[in-house]
């Protein structure tokens, strides 16, 4: 075990079987040494810094069905909403005076969002905010629907691959495609965004065998950004009955990721913060850079409920950055309110 460890710190790669080893041998003294080994590579790219993104979860409706998330099209109990665009503006406008430089427009697959109504918001973000970078997730389009919105001034695209194993990925995503999914973070990256990829742990079927394989996939993909949470079941889906994933085995996943790729921007995600009170804190001391406090209106945060029990749902948007700022502020490291490009990335001039 100490010998792939050390081959994983110097190489940045292990193979599928070694993976696999790997994980089904952990110790606790092997997944201590794994942790700081991930927090170290953090920080020759990224020293103390924990970059703050803005996040706007502008749309819960969603044409997908996915198996897992509380906001698929078949949940006849979600109340959904749509924000205007003065409303999304409103939460930039809120964000960007509490000091964020990097805003995250997050929905389902929300088709009435045209390429036409997404770009002239991504430009009057870029006009009012000059000096911000913009984040979107939205799901799966086409090449010229993703250019539009490139070409209007987003920054970067996130898009879970959720499983790099085809079989699990079509047993939880009815009527979606592996290919498709795949092809677009290829596009996306083609097209020039800063990408971000990732999966859940714990998903039911999951074996350790399909966790070796998305860290492969992120290994040859090299996405700017990771994002990795546990699974957590929502009693409106068929996956109510399931055993969740565990902040532990989620803490090894981003430790390994940090490792396979060691310049990517990880978040410390809310899910993480959900299952456990210091779970995002947990998440930051394993490799994680990233935190993104919520600016939705208070009105509408409960209905985003992609799983349920989500923290910081009732939270004013200053009140949840300064305790966000105070809890990595005392796990030992610094805020850091710019665009957090990634590392390879020169910061635009305004």
């Amino acid at each position: 075990m100490g010998d792939l460890l050390s081959k994983l710190g110097e190489q940045n790669f292990l193979n599928k079987e070694e993976i696999v080893h790997f994980l089904s041998h952990l110790t606790a003294e092997t997944k201590t040494r794994l942790f700081r080994m991930a927090d170290e590579t953090r920080q020759l790219h990224y020293s103390k810094s924990v970059y703050m993104r803005g996040l706007i979860e502008f749309s819960n409706y969603c044409r997908r069905d996915c198996m897992y998330c509380g906001l698929r099209k078949s949940n006849p109990k979600v109340d959904r909403y749509r924000l205007t665009e003065d409303e999304i503006l409103m939460c930039c406008e809120e964000g960007y005076a509490l000091g964020y430089r990097s805003f995250v427009l997050q929905s389902g697959e929300d088709f009435t969002f045209t390429s036409r109504i997404l770009t002239r918001i991504i430009q009057e973000i870029k006009r009012r905010f000059p000096d911000s970078a913009v984040t979107l997730s939205i799901g799966e389009r086409d090449e010229e629907f993703y250019r539009k919105l490139y070409e209007a001034g987003a920054d970067r695209f996130l898009l879970r691959h959720e499983t790099a194993s085809r079989s699990l990925y079509e047993s939880l995503h009815p009527s979606m495609s592996y290919d498709n999914r795949i092809e677009c973070l290829h596009t996306l990256k083609r097209i020039g965004y800063q990408v971000g990829a990732g999966f859940m742990v714990g998903l039911p079927g999951q074996t350790l065998e399909h966790l070796a394989e998305d860290l492969l996939f992120l290994k040859d993909l090299h996405p700017e950004m990771i994002g990795i949470g546990p699974f957590i079941p929502h009693s409106a889906t068929p996956l109510r009955e399931a055993t969740g994933g565990t902040v532990e085995d989620t803490l090894v996943m981003i430790a390994m990721a940090r490792l396979f790729v060691p310049d990517a921007l990880m978040p410390a995600t809310t899910a993480m913060g959900t299952l456990d009170p210091i779970g995002r804190e947990k998440a930051l001391s394993a490799g994680a850079n990233v935190v993104m406090p919520i600016l939705s209106p208070l009105s509408v945060r409960e209905k985003y409920a992609l799983y349920e029990n989500k923290i910081c749902t009732g939270d004013e948007s200053a009140h949840c950055r300064h305790c966000i700022e105070m809890r990595i502020v005392s796990s030992g490291y610094r805020i850091d309110l710019g665009r957090g490009d990634h590392c390879s990335y020169p910061s635009p001039v305004a």
